[in-house]
């Protein structure tokens, strides 16, 4: 046993020596390094007083040189006093240099910026063995350096003391450098030779130098807190959009906030280090305050990064590509208008190379397809469809558009006759390509929307209203309280999910955050046969053997009471005028049933594309709805070199630019711009008009209006207010947001109301549509959405 434990005791010992070892080898490293960085740290500052020291010298090596190589007419008048002062001051630089040089700094530096040991173990002997302790500088000495403050630039040249004054004395050498510099400010005669400056160069410089050694304190002095008025002021700015609901409009929220920040204007200032004075902020009272907060945010560090609902997780394209995700109600071969346009923004978007496109479309099962798609076609694959869409496009545009096409679960509700998404749509978009979003239908897109946020996902998220939804509901029964609850909800969806709307006529409702612009173009192909009809009129061809015709879907609100109600009363003007209608729908016999009973002079035919041979030949195109938001194919007519006779009507006012376009006031009017397109030949169109009816333009103007432009252009998104000396001030997340808070407390409550299934059932939601079914999985490869959202996910 003795044998067997004595070579165990051996190994003890040796593991306790080899601890003990690697314990005293750590202390000592470590301790190796705390001296280190002390060293590092005196040396730093030596640096900083051997810089300073090269200033003073080349401000004298500048002076001499240039008081030497004065023209000869002036040398005879200068002074020798400039040349006595240069001499006096230039012994003061050996003395700048001794202090400076002197081991004392080391010393302070070392006991008031020394780190503290990490390792646990009093190193102040190691400490005390390197530096000696050493007593504060006299007076004519540098300033000591005391253990329970530093001692700021401010107080190192004594700024607002008296010369020796205070606990830290000024040092002596940069006294008589002061006192030096004000006698030969007032002595000076520099400004009589070099015409009539007040002061010489190089004492301008000098003075310009020094200024460097207070520019820290100077950064953040002047920059006074926030008062009541500002903050009220800030407060009604930011309430602009709650205020508009209740009937206080933006003017006079301005004129509040122009008035508040009047009364302390000579407070919005901002400090201008190149000039040391204070320069006054732009006449914009909403600008001057946006200045103001950002400047007093600044000053104090202050970072906000979001609010109670912003999500931070947000997407930053890394590839220096920017991503655009546009998503949309309704798909080809449904020929309607948000099926195709939202198709022709994907192409010229991405044929400008400059973001990487996806296009998110709607998947129906094959049972609604058959609905829905016109000439009983279907698909049985997502695939398949892709590939009809593109060769559809590629058909029209004449190339080869590189973008994605991407599916989401969709449902027909027969009773609104359009698409409703079912489950969370943005979840279909993946968090790398969570960039930038267009949202065509906002409204429609959110009204059950229940999934993450648009505007905590992307970075930017617009939207395009296409559809003038108060106009169709009121035809409804009970359609006025119908209209009011829509009309609040769209302020909700839009205000809670997007930053930006477009909407492309004053036909649609006021929605928040909303601008109006056209963003849509034509077909290609109409603009061809525009070109065609043109060429064939220069030959003396006649362009036009047909009359008048109506194309549009067979539902009463797409104009067919109003043309019925214009016909009928007019019979006897407009007799013999006959006019041809393209189109199928809902109410195709109803529609029908009412033109035999009033014996009226239409000839129903199928409906057809626009662009089909067959109605090359007709002249005029008469468009008596006032439901549309922008008639797509009044557009199309006036590419063709047609005329169109359309009503006096918000959702025809960009049409009103072209001559072929004839609107009417009244039903006599109706007669007479009839009478007067049969009557006559259309104008051709100029390359102005030809453009500003392509995708081209509508493109162009998207991105301006849309502020894409701004955003594909920046790698920050972030708004410059105000730039001084290269410092620039910022106005983006960093700031609070009061309008956002409560667009994200309106978000938050739609996502709880519509995540009961009775709320849903209630307001007109499809059963089921609160997450896709078991068929949308299968047709689209997706997990089961118990898998994609457990129940114990929120």
């Amino acid at each position: 046993m003795e044998a067997t434990s004595s070579p165990s005791r051996t190994n003890s010992n040796n593991t306790a020596f080899s601890l003990f070892s690697r314990g005293w080898k750590e202390v000592r490293d470590s301790a190796d390094a705390d001296l280190q960085l002390m060293r590092a740290r005196a040396n730093s500052f030596k640096n900083l007083a051997n810089s300073f020291d090269r200033e003073i010298e080349n401000f004298f090596n500048t002076t001499s040189i240039a008081s030497f190589s004065v023209p000869t007419p002036l040398k005879s008048s200068t002074s020798p006093k400039e040349i006595d002062f240069v001499k006096k001051l230039q012994p003061k630089i050996s003395e700048i240099r001794r202090v400076y040089s002197a081991p004392e700094i080391s010393k302070k530096v070392l006991e008031k910026w020394g780190p503290r040991a990490k390792s646990g173990i009093d190193l102040s002997a190691i400490r005390n063995a390197t530096v000696a302790e050493g007593e504060d500088e006299e007076r004519g000495g540098l300033v000591g350096f005391d253990r329970r403050r530093k001692v700021g630039f401010r107080e190192f040249w004594g700024e607002g003391k008296e010369e020796g004054g205070g606990q830290f004395g000024e040092w002596e050498p940069i006294l008589a450098l002061k006192r030096r510099l004000k006698e030969f400010e007032k002595k000076s005669e520099f400004g009589e030779i070099f015409g009539g400056f007040k002061n010489s160069e190089f004492v301008e410089k000098l003075k310009s130098s020094l200024k460097t050694f207070r520019k820290e304190s100077q950064d953040s002095k002047e920059v006074q807190p926030l008062d009541v008025t500002e903050l009220l002021a800030y407060l009604v700015r930011q309430s602009e959009p709650f205020l508009d609901q209740i009937g206080v409009r933006k003017d006079v929220c301005d004129k509040i906030v122009g008035g508040l920040c009047r009364k302390h204007k000579n407070q919005f200032l901002l400090p201008s280090l190149s000039s040391g004075k204070s320069t006054l902020l732009d006449e914009n009272a909403n600008d001057e305050l946006d200045l103001r907060i950002a400047s007093v945010l600044q000053s104090t560090g202050h970072c906000y990064d979001g609010g109670f609902w912003t999500d931070l997780s947000k997407h930053h394209p890394s590839d220096g590509k920017r991503h655009v995700a546009i998503v949309t109600t309704a798909s080809l071969p449904w020929m309607t208008g948000t099926a195709v346009n939202p198709l022709f923004r994907a192409a010229y978007l991405a044929k400008s190379e400059r973001q990487n496109v996806t296009l998110l479309v709607p998947w129906l099962c094959k049972s609604e397809q058959e609905l829905v798609y016109p000439n009983n076609l279907t698909f049985t694959s997502p695939e398949e469809q892709e590939n009809y869409i593109r060769n559809w496009l590629e058909e029209r545009v004449g190339f080869k558009a590189d973008f994605k096409i991407s599916f989401y679960p969709g449902k027909f509700s027969k009773e609104r006759r359009s698409i409703i998404p079912a489950g969370d749509t943005s979840q279909f978009v993946p968090s790398k390509d969570a960039d930038i979003a267009i949202l065509e239908e906002p409204e429609h897109l959110n009204w059950y929307h229940h999934g993450k946020r648009w505007t905590d996902k992307f970075n930017h998220v617009v939207g395009v209203v296409h559809t003038n939804y108060l106009e169709y509901i009121k035809r409804e029964k009970n359609g006025a309280l119908q209209a009011f609850l829509v009309k609040h909800i769209n302020n909700l969806v839009t205000r809670a999910y997007c930053h930006k709307v477009l909407r492309l006529s004053a036909a649609t409702q006021d929605l928040p955050k909303s601008v109006i612009c056209n963003v849509h173009g034509v077909n290609p192909k109409f603009l061809k046969i525009g070109e065609k009809v043109a060429a064939e009129r220069e030959l003396g061809q006649q362009a036009f053997s047909k009359g008048a015709y109506f194309l549009g879907k067979m539902v009463w609100a797409k104009g067919y009471k109003e043309l019925i109600d214009l016909l009928a009363k007019h019979k006897n003007e407009l007799d013999g005028f006959k006019l041809d209608v393209f189109g199928n729908g809902e109410d195709a016999n109803e529609v029908q049933n009412t033109v035999k009973r009033l014996d009226l002079n239409l000839n129903f035919l199928k409906g057809r594309d626009h662009a089909d041979d067959s109605l090359h030949g007709y002249k005029v195109f008469i468009n008596p709805s006032i439901s549309d938001v922008l008639c797509t194919a009044t557009a199309e007519a006036l590419a063709m070199g047609k005329f169109v006779v359309c009503a006096d009507h918000p959702s025809n006012e960009y049409f009103r630019s072209f001559p072929n376009c004839l609107t009417y006031k009244t039903s006599e009017d109706f007669v007479a711009r009839v009478k007067e397109a049969l009557a006559n030949e259309p104008q051709p169109l100029t390359p102005d008009q030809r453009y500003n009816l392509s995708w081209e333009a509508a493109t162009q103007r998207f991105m301006q209006y849309s502020e894409l432009d701004k955003i594909l252009d920046s790698e920050n998104d972030v708004v410059n207010l105000s730039k001084s000396n290269g410092k620039s001030i910022s106005k983006a997340v960093s700031m609070p947001n009061l309008s956002e808070m409560v667009d994200g407390g309106l978000a938050f409550a739609h996502y709880c109301l519509t995540g009961n299934e009775f709320l849903r059932l209630c307001t007109g939601a499809i059963p089921g549509t609160r997450d896709y079914d078991k068929q949308h999985c299968k047709d689209l490869h997706l997990l089961p959405p118990q898998v994609e959202n457990p129940i114990y996910g929120w």
